[in-house]
């Protein structure tokens, strides 16, 4: 049984729908991406897998449970946290009150400390700017501080909506490297991708999306050999 699987789901926002008869599944220790150019339904499907968005067709199961129509607080309680496109912090808030929001629905004081420290380990430039204002850094300290929160909350699956975004191919490769690091940890990932390239070379498995459906599966490093893909999103 697959430790996270989306079956038939389908969205619409009012009378338009934008998902159709979604289907994909991570097993355990995988990092799996969803590829697409903009507008092809990528981030109403993470939202839709993080309860912010509401299906009116489908299931979505994790570690063999329903949560479908679960709310959100409750699915980070059961593992599952979202890096969101664009980052939302808190902008007026500390990195580290940032960083500490992602800990809300934890009490285990000894475990977050650990976590803490972690993401400072991973992101040392937060844990120089820990007491700065989170709006006023750069757009990489930013995507760190997203991912950092997201970590606090100890996830067995993290949800990454648009890693490269804005950002210099010198900073997204740090952060790719990041990445990895969080899952040789034991987390698993769903990397949510506009740059093909990038997500096609770091994760185990991918699905191609197109206008709100599934059109291509399979293994990232066949994918990237795809003639379909290379001519779509590769430029080749």
């Amino acid at each position: 049984m697959a430790m996270f699987e989306v079956r038939g789901l389908e969205v619409a926002y009012g009378d338009i729908q934008v998902l159709w008869g979604i289907s994909l599944e991570i097993q355990a220790g995988e990092m799996v991406s969803i590829v697409g150019s903009n507008g092809a339904g990528k981030s109403t499907l993470i939202r839709t897998i993080s309860g912010l968005v509401r299906s009116f067709r489908g299931e979505i199961s994790y570690q063999g449970n329903n949560i479908t129509h679960c709310p959100p607080s409750e699915i980070v309680k059961k593992g599952i946290s979202q890096v969101p496109e664009g980052r939302k912090l808190f902008s007026g808030m500390t990195v580290q009150e940032n960083l500490m929001m992602g800990a809300y629905c934890r009490n285990d004081r000894r475990g977050i400390e650990e976590d803490l420290h972690f993401v400072y380990h991973l992101f040392p430039r937060l844990a120089e700017r820990k007491k700065q204002i989170a709006g006023t850094l750069s757009g990489g300290e930013q995507q760190m501080s997203a991912i950092g929160r997201a970590l606090m909350s100890r996830p067995q699956l993290l949800l990454i909506d648009e890693l490269s975004l804005g950002l210099s191919p010198l900073l997204v490769d740090d952060l790719v490297a990041a990445i990895g690091q969080i899952h040789r940890r034991g987390t698993n990932i769903l990397l949510v991708e506009q740059d093909v390239q990038i997500a096609l070379e770091y994760t185990h498995r991918a699905y191609v999306l197109e206008t709100g459906r599934v059109t291509l599966s399979g293994r990232s490093k066949d994918l990237l050999d795809n003639p379909e893909v290379k001519r779509a999103y590769l430029g080749i």
